[in-house]
């Protein structure tokens, strides 16, 4: 792993080829004694369907290229639900099965699981099935989990997208918040009886649901450890649903939802996450949720969920509850043992090398680019900016200024083009079969105290400096 003091810069070919053409100025001016708020350390996360736990050889400690692949990330946590968990069923002994809509877990599943965890130095999140199952068995897959899992458990979470449950087929209508919540209180008082440290979060509810947040924060936020909610763009099937929706901004979305999150939050004195996200709902759609243009929204996001206030974000990855591999998982799979870094994933390996310490200020003038901009300080002192040109056509020649007085460098993240599916590099080194990357970096140029750099259009930048 290279230092995460580091720039990158995402290169996209540029839609005349050779062609000459003037790039836009932008300027950056830091403020880094203006403190926003803390990065988490295990900001990063990824959400797997329950039934990816019954898979043979996929969570386990003996999957060293999945195992190397996640600890690039450094660390993180994994959420284990997805739509399967309201379809999952606990035997202590039983035979296990990974059918979308029929899964079985035992005891043994749990322990490589545990194993699993331990190789990557990450923690967890548990889903139990409200929707089909019954609450003895959720007792006794809580206890289960509790025992193996240890002090790597978080919480659980009661019911995957509860407020989809009659659109699910779950439960008839009328079913509301106020049903549900007199169910999650029954089966974590049935949990609480037998595991009386047990620990959760909710309601992790679909983009839909925020009034089931800010309801839960007011009623559960005294006993609840977390909140959680999900989020996806758009459905795959959208015609609009198309690489300049990845790379647009979400304003509402962060004024209404985000927002909302992070008050209730405050409000309940408990930190919120979104625990299930990705581009596309129903598997993403193949062409864009796994082209470049993922990676650039993926980088971008995990900044915007961070200004938000989010203690960190859960990105979906593998099969799905569709029985198939979703084209937005970060982490592809041929279902006989390969495993391999997709295009987003670049957008999650970039934001782990300069995501470590706090937020803090910024002064943007970008013009009439789509561009973003972050700054992180970490606890030496060190700056590092996140510059993001999500802009399609504008290219932009950037100016820093209020970073330390030193030194700067930077990586650079490039691919054929924004709708590539294959090609991606970091720091000039792709991710290999075996999970390993060795990126390298190089110097930026600094005049009168100004760190000058371009950042061409689909492409983003992630600079650092040093005294």
């Amino acid at each position: 792993m290279i230092s995460r003091r580091l720039v990158l810069a995402a290169t996209a070919a540029l839609p005349f080829a050779g062609a000459a053409r003037a790039a836009d100025a932008v300027t950056i001016q830091i403020n880094p004694q203006r403190r926003l708020r803390a990065l988490p350390a295990d900001f990063m996360g990824l959400g797997f369907e329950a039934s990816a736990v019954a898979a043979p050889g996929l969570l386990s400690s003996e999957n060293r290229a999945y195992v190397q692949l996640v600890r690039n990330l450094g660390r993180g946590v994994l959420r284990i639900g997805g739509n399967v968990s309201d379809y999952t069923r606990y035997e202590t002994a039983g035979t296990p099965a990974w059918a979308p809509k029929a899964t079985v877990l035992n005891y043994e599943n749990l322990r490589r699981l545990r194993g699993f965890l331990d190789a990557v130095g990450w923690k967890l999140i548990w889903g139990l099935n409200l929707g089909t199952g019954s609450v003895e068995n959720a007792v006794a897959l809580a206890r289960a989990v509790t025992e193996v899992m240890g002090e790597r458990l978080i919480a659980f979470q009661i019911g995957n997208e509860p407020d989809l449950f009659v659109l699910a087929g779950h439960r008839t209508a009328p079913y509301g918040y106020d049903a549900w919540l007199a169910e999650y209180r029954r089966y974590k008082a049935a949990i609480r009886a037998a595991l009386p440290r047990a620990r959760f979060a909710g309601p992790d509810i679909s983009d839909g649901g925020v009034a089931w947040v800010e309801a839960f924060a007011r009623d559960e936020g005294g006993d609840a450890v977390l909140l959680t909610a999900h989020h996806y763009i758009a459905g795959r099937d959208n015609p609009g649903s198309t690489h300049a929706l990845l790379l647009k901004d979400e304003t509402r979305f962060a004024q209404n939802n985000l927002a909302k999150f992070q008050a209730s939050a405050v409000k309940a004195g408990i930190p919120w996450r979104m625990s299930e996200t990705a581009t596309l709902y129903g598997g993403g759609k193949p062409g864009v949720s796994d082209s470049f243009a993922s990676a650039l929204w993926a980088l971008d996001y995990l900044f915007v969920l961070a200004s938000r206030g989010a203690a960190g974000a859960n990105l979906q990855t593998g099969i799905n509850h569709l029985g198939r591999l979703s084209y937005y998982s970060p982490i592809t799979d041929d279902l006989v043992g390969h495993y391999s870094a997709a295009p987003e994933y670049y957008g999650l390996l970039a934001f782990a090398q300069i995501a470590q310490g706090d937020l803090v200020a910024l002064d943007l003038n970008k013009g009439s680019v789509n561009l973003t901009a972050y700054a992180v300080r970490d606890e030496g002192g060190a700056i590092g900016v996140a510059v993001i040109n999500k802009d399609m056509t504008r290219d932009a020649t950037v100016t820093i200024s209020g970073a330390p007085q030193g030194q700067a460098e930077v990586m650079r993240l490039a691919a054929p083009s924004v709708s590539s599916l294959s090609g991606v590099t970091l720091g000039g080194a792709g991710v290999g079969n075996n999970g390993r990357w060795g990126g390298v970096s190089e110097p930026v140029r600094i005049r009168g105290g100004r760190a000058m750099l371009a950042v061409p259009a689909a492409s983003a930048a992630l600079v650092s400096f040093t005294a």
